[in-house]
Protein backbone atom coordinates (compact mmCIF):
# COMPACT_ATOMS: atom_id res chain seq x y z
CA UNK A 1 0.00 0.00 0.00
CA UNK A 2 1.29 3.46 -0.75
CA UNK A 3 -0.13 6.47 -0.42
CA UNK A 4 1.15 9.21 -3.41
CA UNK A 5 0.55 13.12 -2.16
CA UNK A 6 -0.09 15.25 -5.18
CA UNK A 7 -0.19 19.15 -4.38
CA UNK A 8 2.16 22.16 -5.15
CA UNK A 9 5.85 21.26 -4.19
CA UNK A 10 6.17 23.20 -0.30
CA UNK A 11 3.02 21.66 0.41
CA UNK A 12 3.95 18.02 -0.86
CA UNK A 13 6.99 18.62 0.94
CA UNK A 14 4.95 19.60 4.74
CA UNK A 15 2.16 16.65 3.81
CA UNK A 16 5.19 14.01 3.64
CA UNK A 17 7.35 15.33 6.94
CA UNK A 18 3.93 15.37 8.63
CA UNK A 19 2.65 12.13 7.42
CA UNK A 20 5.82 10.68 8.13
CA UNK A 21 5.73 12.00 12.31
CA UNK A 22 2.43 10.13 12.38
CA UNK A 23 2.95 6.86 10.30
CA UNK A 24 6.70 6.65 10.33
CA UNK A 25 6.36 3.18 7.98
CA UNK A 26 3.46 4.35 5.70
CA UNK A 27 5.10 4.18 1.67
CA UNK A 28 4.28 7.84 1.21
CA UNK A 29 4.93 8.92 -2.67
CA UNK A 30 5.07 12.40 -3.84
CA UNK A 31 4.28 13.58 -7.39
CA UNK A 32 5.42 13.41 -10.20
CA UNK A 33 7.68 10.68 -8.35
CA UNK A 34 4.94 7.75 -8.03
CA UNK A 35 6.99 4.94 -8.34
CA UNK A 36 4.75 1.59 -9.95
CA UNK A 37 1.43 2.96 -9.93
CA UNK A 38 0.00 -0.79 -9.74
CA UNK A 39 1.09 0.18 -5.96
CA UNK A 40 -0.92 3.45 -5.20
CA UNK A 41 -4.12 2.72 -3.34
CA UNK A 42 -4.62 6.52 -1.89
CA UNK A 43 -4.12 10.17 -3.18
CA UNK A 44 -3.88 13.05 -1.09
CA UNK A 45 -4.73 15.76 -3.66
CA UNK A 46 -7.12 19.14 -4.38
CA UNK A 47 -7.14 18.34 -8.21
CA UNK A 48 -6.77 15.03 -9.73
CA UNK A 49 -5.41 13.77 -13.37
CA UNK A 50 -8.28 13.06 -15.49
CA UNK A 51 -6.87 9.92 -16.41
CA UNK A 52 -6.60 9.03 -12.74
CA UNK A 53 -8.38 5.61 -12.28
CA UNK A 54 -6.78 4.32 -15.74
CA UNK A 55 -2.93 5.65 -14.18
CA UNK A 56 -3.72 4.37 -10.86
CA UNK A 57 -5.67 0.66 -11.16
CA UNK A 58 -5.84 -0.21 -7.50
CA UNK A 59 -6.93 2.95 -5.91
CA UNK A 60 -9.04 2.90 -2.93
CA UNK A 61 -9.33 6.39 -1.77
CA UNK A 62 -8.82 10.07 -3.33
CA UNK A 63 -8.35 12.03 0.02
CA UNK A 64 -9.32 15.90 -1.00
CA UNK A 65 -6.66 18.13 0.78
CA UNK A 66 -9.73 20.87 1.63
CA UNK A 67 -13.01 20.56 2.47
CA UNK A 68 -14.52 20.95 -0.47
CA UNK A 69 -14.91 18.06 -2.92
CA UNK A 70 -16.65 19.40 -6.31
CA UNK A 71 -13.35 19.01 -8.27
CA UNK A 72 -13.90 15.72 -7.90
CA UNK A 73 -17.06 14.71 -8.47
CA UNK A 74 -17.21 14.49 -12.73
CA UNK A 75 -14.84 12.05 -12.67
CA UNK A 76 -16.43 8.88 -13.52
CA UNK A 77 -14.83 7.69 -10.24
CA UNK A 78 -15.72 3.51 -9.57
CA UNK A 79 -17.50 2.71 -6.02
CA UNK A 80 -14.43 0.95 -4.91
CA UNK A 81 -12.66 4.44 -4.48
CA UNK A 82 -14.02 6.10 -1.33
CA UNK A 83 -13.53 9.75 -1.46
CA UNK A 84 -13.15 11.55 1.84
CA UNK A 85 -12.81 15.56 2.37
CA UNK A 86 -10.73 16.74 5.17
CA UNK A 87 -12.75 17.43 8.65
CA UNK A 88 -9.88 19.28 10.65
CA UNK A 89 -10.03 21.03 13.88
CA UNK A 90 -7.74 23.56 12.47
CA UNK A 91 -9.53 24.55 8.85
CA UNK A 92 -12.44 24.98 11.05
CA UNK A 93 -10.93 27.33 13.03
CA UNK A 94 -9.40 29.23 10.20
CA UNK A 95 -13.51 29.30 9.03
CA UNK A 96 -14.52 30.99 12.34
CA UNK A 97 -11.89 33.75 12.26
CA UNK A 98 -12.51 34.30 8.63
CA UNK A 99 -16.44 34.72 8.59
CA UNK A 100 -16.21 36.23 12.00
CA UNK A 101 -13.98 38.65 10.99
CA UNK A 102 -16.38 39.43 7.48
CA UNK A 103 -19.26 39.75 9.49
CA UNK A 104 -18.05 42.50 12.30
CA UNK A 105 -16.60 44.15 9.09
CA UNK A 106 -20.09 44.52 7.72
CA UNK A 107 -21.67 44.98 10.79
CA UNK A 108 -19.65 48.00 12.02
CA UNK A 109 -19.47 49.71 8.18
CA UNK A 110 -16.11 49.38 7.85
CA UNK A 111 -16.62 49.30 3.65
CA UNK A 112 -18.11 52.49 4.02
CA UNK A 113 -14.88 53.76 6.27
CA UNK A 114 -13.03 52.56 3.79
CA UNK A 115 -14.40 54.59 0.98
CA UNK A 116 -14.91 57.63 3.49
CA UNK A 117 -11.12 57.50 3.78
CA UNK A 118 -10.82 56.83 0.43
CA UNK A 119 -12.69 60.45 -0.46
CA UNK A 120 -10.58 62.06 2.55
CA UNK A 121 -13.77 62.04 4.34
CA UNK A 122 -14.35 62.02 8.08
CA UNK A 123 -18.06 61.50 9.01
CA UNK A 124 -19.41 59.17 11.21
CA UNK A 125 -22.29 56.56 10.20
CA UNK A 126 -25.63 55.23 12.20
CA UNK A 127 -24.47 52.19 14.75
CA UNK A 128 -26.30 48.94 15.60
CA UNK A 129 -26.60 46.78 18.10
CA UNK A 130 -25.43 43.01 17.34
CA UNK A 131 -28.65 41.81 19.06
CA UNK A 132 -30.60 43.73 15.91
CA UNK A 133 -28.25 42.63 13.35
CA UNK A 134 -29.70 39.23 11.58
CA UNK A 135 -26.96 37.22 10.30
CA UNK A 136 -27.47 34.30 8.14
CA UNK A 137 -25.36 30.69 7.32
CA UNK A 138 -26.33 29.03 4.19
CA UNK A 139 -25.07 25.73 5.35
CA UNK A 140 -24.75 24.13 8.73
CA UNK A 141 -22.00 21.68 8.09
CA UNK A 142 -19.37 21.40 10.43
CA UNK A 143 -17.98 24.98 9.68
CA UNK A 144 -21.17 26.79 8.98
CA UNK A 145 -22.41 25.13 12.78
CA UNK A 146 -18.62 26.40 14.47
CA UNK A 147 -18.91 29.52 12.60
CA UNK A 148 -22.56 30.32 14.21
CA UNK A 149 -21.52 28.97 17.50
CA UNK A 150 -18.99 32.07 17.69
CA UNK A 151 -21.31 34.37 15.94
CA UNK A 152 -23.92 33.95 19.10
CA UNK A 153 -21.22 34.92 21.15
CA UNK A 154 -21.45 38.77 19.69
CA UNK A 155 -24.95 38.95 20.55
CA UNK A 156 -26.41 38.25 16.90
CA UNK A 157 -29.96 37.36 15.90
CA UNK A 158 -28.54 34.32 14.57
CA UNK A 159 -30.06 31.84 11.62
CA UNK A 160 -29.12 28.69 9.17
CA UNK A 161 -30.51 27.07 6.47
CA UNK A 162 -29.42 23.80 5.02
CA UNK A 163 -31.03 21.16 2.82
CA UNK A 164 -32.06 18.62 5.82
CA UNK A 165 -33.28 20.36 9.19
CA UNK A 166 -31.44 20.93 11.72
CA UNK A 167 -31.59 21.80 15.84
CA UNK A 168 -29.10 24.25 17.13
CA UNK A 169 -29.30 25.93 20.45
CA UNK A 170 -29.70 29.76 20.02
CA UNK A 171 -29.85 29.52 16.15
CA UNK A 172 -32.86 29.36 14.52
CA UNK A 173 -32.93 26.86 11.37
CA UNK A 174 -35.11 26.98 8.18
CA UNK A 175 -34.61 23.41 6.03
CA UNK A 176 -35.23 22.55 2.26
CA UNK A 177 -36.81 24.73 0.08
CA UNK A 178 -39.50 26.05 1.43
CA UNK A 179 -37.50 27.69 3.99
CA UNK A 180 -35.08 29.45 2.15
CA UNK A 181 -37.26 32.50 1.36
CA UNK A 182 -38.48 33.16 4.83
CA UNK A 183 -34.45 32.55 5.82
CA UNK A 184 -33.76 35.06 3.37
CA UNK A 185 -36.21 37.27 4.42
CA UNK A 186 -34.61 37.49 8.00
CA UNK A 187 -31.22 37.91 6.57
CA UNK A 188 -29.28 41.11 6.99
CA UNK A 189 -25.37 39.65 6.47
CA UNK A 190 -25.50 36.45 3.74
CA UNK A 191 -22.52 33.88 4.90
CA UNK A 192 -22.68 31.27 2.00
CA UNK A 193 -20.27 27.62 3.14
CA UNK A 194 -22.67 25.34 1.16
CA UNK A 195 -20.91 22.32 -1.00
CA UNK A 196 -20.96 23.11 -4.49
CA UNK A 197 -23.55 20.97 -6.04
CA UNK A 198 -25.92 21.06 -9.16
CA UNK A 199 -28.72 22.18 -6.30
CA UNK A 200 -27.18 25.10 -4.98
CA UNK A 201 -25.04 26.09 -7.97
CA UNK A 202 -26.65 29.51 -8.88
CA UNK A 203 -27.61 29.61 -5.15
CA UNK A 204 -26.76 33.29 -5.19
CA UNK A 205 -28.84 35.23 -7.22
CA UNK A 206 -31.15 37.74 -8.05
CA UNK A 207 -34.19 35.94 -6.84
CA UNK A 208 -32.80 35.31 -3.54
CA UNK A 209 -31.18 39.01 -3.20
CA UNK A 210 -34.57 40.65 -4.15
CA UNK A 211 -35.99 37.98 -1.04
CA UNK A 212 -33.63 40.00 1.50
CA UNK A 213 -34.25 43.07 3.43
CA UNK A 214 -32.88 46.06 1.18
CA UNK A 215 -29.33 47.23 1.88
CA UNK A 216 -28.04 43.54 3.39
CA UNK A 217 -24.51 42.07 2.87
CA UNK A 218 -23.30 39.41 1.56
CA UNK A 219 -20.36 37.16 2.55
CA UNK A 220 -19.26 33.98 0.00
CA UNK A 221 -16.75 31.57 1.45
CA UNK A 222 -18.13 29.02 -0.49
CA UNK A 223 -17.53 28.41 -4.16
CA UNK A 224 -17.03 30.99 -6.68
CA UNK A 225 -20.08 28.77 -9.09
CA UNK A 226 -22.50 29.70 -6.18
CA UNK A 227 -22.60 33.12 -7.14
CA UNK A 228 -24.17 34.40 -10.31
CA UNK A 229 -22.15 37.77 -10.87
CA UNK A 230 -24.15 40.05 -12.87
CA UNK A 231 -27.20 39.43 -10.30
CA UNK A 232 -24.61 40.48 -7.46
CA UNK A 233 -23.85 43.53 -9.84
CA UNK A 234 -27.39 44.14 -10.15
CA UNK A 235 -27.79 44.32 -6.78
CA UNK A 236 -25.26 46.52 -5.54
CA UNK A 237 -26.34 48.88 -8.25
CA UNK A 238 -29.62 49.00 -7.29
CA UNK A 239 -28.93 49.31 -3.52
CA UNK A 240 -30.27 45.71 -2.90
CA UNK A 241 -27.39 44.87 -1.09
CA UNK A 242 -25.08 46.88 0.41
CA UNK A 243 -21.69 45.18 -0.06
CA UNK A 244 -20.20 41.65 -0.69
CA UNK A 245 -16.81 40.35 0.90
CA UNK A 246 -15.97 37.10 -1.81
CA UNK A 247 -13.59 34.98 -0.81
CA UNK A 248 -14.20 32.74 -3.89
CA UNK A 249 -14.63 33.24 -7.79
CA UNK A 250 -15.22 31.87 -10.89
CA UNK A 251 -12.59 31.66 -12.47
CA UNK A 252 -9.37 31.89 -9.62
CA UNK A 253 -7.56 33.97 -9.54
CA UNK A 254 -10.29 36.38 -11.66
CA UNK A 255 -9.31 38.11 -15.31
CA UNK A 256 -7.38 41.53 -14.24
CA UNK A 257 -9.99 43.51 -16.38
CA UNK A 258 -12.61 42.11 -13.99
CA UNK A 259 -15.72 44.51 -12.72
CA UNK A 260 -15.07 42.83 -8.98
CA UNK A 261 -11.09 44.18 -8.52
CA UNK A 262 -12.23 48.15 -8.41
CA UNK A 263 -15.62 48.42 -7.39
CA UNK A 264 -16.46 50.21 -4.45
CA UNK A 265 -19.18 47.46 -3.32
CA UNK A 266 -16.80 44.30 -3.48
CA UNK A 267 -14.48 42.94 -1.25
CA UNK A 268 -11.88 40.10 -2.28
CA UNK A 269 -9.95 37.65 -0.65
CA UNK A 270 -7.72 35.36 -3.04
CA UNK A 271 -9.38 32.53 -1.34
CA UNK A 272 -7.69 32.11 2.01
CA UNK A 273 -10.97 32.28 4.58
CA UNK A 274 -8.87 28.75 5.37
CA UNK A 275 -6.69 26.44 4.40
CA UNK A 276 -5.45 22.79 5.46
CA UNK A 277 -2.40 22.90 7.43
CA UNK A 278 -0.76 19.68 6.99
CA UNK A 279 0.52 19.65 10.61
CA UNK A 280 -2.65 19.19 12.32
CA UNK A 281 -4.57 17.16 9.14
CA UNK A 282 -2.36 14.59 8.86
CA UNK A 283 -3.23 12.14 12.09
CA UNK A 284 -6.66 12.48 10.48
CA UNK A 285 -5.39 10.66 6.78
CA UNK A 286 -3.72 8.20 8.82
CA UNK A 287 -6.48 7.51 11.16
CA UNK A 288 -9.61 7.42 8.07
CA UNK A 289 -6.51 4.95 6.18
CA UNK A 290 -6.87 2.85 9.17
CA UNK A 291 -10.53 2.87 9.04
CA UNK A 292 -10.52 1.84 5.65
CA UNK A 293 -8.24 -1.08 5.77
CA UNK A 294 -10.87 -2.13 8.81
CA UNK A 295 -13.40 -1.57 7.41
CA UNK A 296 -15.15 1.39 8.74
CA UNK A 297 -16.57 4.26 7.87
CA UNK A 298 -13.59 6.87 7.53
CA UNK A 299 -14.32 10.96 8.70
CA UNK A 300 -15.32 13.41 6.35
CA UNK A 301 -16.49 10.33 3.63
CA UNK A 302 -18.43 12.12 1.04
CA UNK A 303 -21.87 10.99 -0.32
CA UNK A 304 -20.91 11.15 -3.94
CA UNK A 305 -24.73 11.19 -4.97
CA UNK A 306 -25.29 14.31 -2.66
CA UNK A 307 -21.87 15.84 -3.29
CA UNK A 308 -20.80 16.86 -0.54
Amino acid sequence: MALLVRTSRDRSAAWRTALHQVAPDLDIRVWPECGDPAEITALLTWKAPPDLVQRFPNLRVIFSEGAGVDQFLSLDLPETVSLVRIVDPALTGMMVEYGTWATLALHRRIPAYQRAQAAHEWKGLPDMLARDRRVGVLGLGVLGRALLERLRLFGFDCAGWSRGAHALDGVMCFAGAEGLQPFLARTDILICLLPLTDETRGILSAAHFDAMPRGAALINCGRGGHLVEQDLLDALASGQLSHAILDVTTPEPLPVDHPFWDHPGVTITPHVASDTTPASAAAQVIENLKCLQRGEAPVGLVDRQRGY
